[in-house]
């Protein structure tokens, strides 16, 4: 089957726009026509090389659209489901066993080996251009930069038709993200404080998430007064600057009254890591989001995480896709989850610009739709 798809060449190169083959779904795999898909900082972060995608391939990883065709065994989704593209995993390891499949054991393959990572066709792309020649695919064993997607139906999340396709793939990542890192690894208790770093997509989804726990004080800190206006509106109670805040720790540590429950970097900077862990003490965790460079390390001061502190890396929001995102879902049906005011649409053929809007500031959840369908 002859699709689009915004394809990278190289390390560094701009995403060009080309038509290439697809595999008819084999054994537990669907293919999914994509409405649209969420832009997030790990696409960016992949063209540059930062993660080990081979190049020529197709990115996306946040895709939502409307089940074609199912392959042999699939007994959900059905044909006409619609969709969104979770994470994928085995299903076989300890930890997908234990109900983790974000830390499935064969999370890197299934990832960013640019192949299938299971089943009879492991080891090969379901992508290919005219001539026959292979591309990578498979990008978080979806590829969604595409009008169709070759994908597990494991991985699938059936939502109800009612619910807008353009909003519902950042579900898959970036907003489940920061929602799980509250609900799922946080988990705060009555009465905690929890101080969210960065309050991009991410962390504004974790501040949405924290106001339907039990948590009392809630604390947004970023550099852009826009954004803590942002955080305000969807329940932060308290906003730090940290561009014209001297000591951001101690602010931090003056709101909640001492040492917080929880801080949650969402940036991948690692001052603003450091920060975040030196803002928990006894018995607090710092829950590690954003995705730093790759070697990038930091340090923690040895003596004082002996006393109980906990640090914390997550993944996607941790738990599991067909959990989360339903609920999430539910949630925003209820008004007390808006992550569809964050979103903003850009037509498939201007990924570009959709990644320049989110790294400027511009948009807080930039959305690629692809083109309607012809006949």
């Amino acid at each position: 089957m002859q699709i689009r798809a915004g394809v990278v060449e190289e390390v560094g190169a701009p995403f060009t726009y080309t038509d290439l083959e697809i595999d008819a779904p084999g054994p537990g795999e669907i293919l999914v026509r994509i409405v649209a898909s969420g832009v997030c900082h790990t696409d960016a972060s992949t063209r540059s090389g930062d993660m080990p995608l081979p190049l020529p391939g197709v990115l996306g990883h946040e895709g939502a659209g409307i089940v074609e065709a199912v392959g042999p065994g699939v007994t959900s989704p059905a044909v006409g489901d619609h969709v969104v593209l979770g994470w994928p995993f085995c299903g076989e390891c300890k930890h997908c066993r234990e109900g983790e499949p974000r830390y499935c054991l064969s999370i890197a393959p299934a990832l960013v080996s640019g192949m299938r990572f299971t089943g009879e066709n492991a080891g090969t792309s379901g992508y290919r251009r005219l001539d026959g020649s292979p591309v990578s695919g498979h990008f978080f064993g979806q590829s969604s930069f595409a009008t169709h997607s070759l994908a597990t139906a494991s991985q699938a999340v059936v939502i109800p038709d009612d619910v807008p396709l353009e909003i519902a793939g950042p579900l898959a990542c970036g907003i489940a993200t920061g929602a799980g890192a509250v609900l799922n690894t946080a988990r705060p208790q009555v009465g905690d404080s929890i101080v969210v770093y960065g309050v991009g997509a991410v962390g504004l989804a974790a501040i949405m998430a924290a106001k339907n726990t039990p948590a009392t004080t809630i604390v947004a800190v970023d550099v852009h007064d826009s954004r803590l206006d942002l955080a305000r509106r969807y329940g932060a109670t308290h906003v730090v600057n940290a561009g014209s805040t001297a000591d951001v720790v101690a602010a931090v540590q003056e709101i909640v009254g001492g040492t917080a429950d929880y801080a949650l970097d969402c940036t991948g900077a690692i001052k603003v890591v450091e920060q975040a862990i030196d803002t928990v003490g006894m018995l607090g965790t710092a829950i590690l989001i954003g995705g730093a460079s790759a070697g990038a390390s930091f340090t923690a001061d040895h003596f004082r995480t002996l006393f109980g502190k906990r640090i914390v890396g997550t993944l996607g929001g941790s738990g599991r896709s067909q959990q989360l995102i339903p609920a999430l879902l539910a949630l925003w049906r209820q008004g007390r989850f808006p992550f569809d005011e964050l979103v903003e649409i850009f037509d498939f053929e201007d990924i570009e610009g959709a990644l320049k809007a989110s790294h400027h500031g511009d948009v807080i959840k930039p959305v690629v739709k692809m083109p309607e369908p012809t006949a």
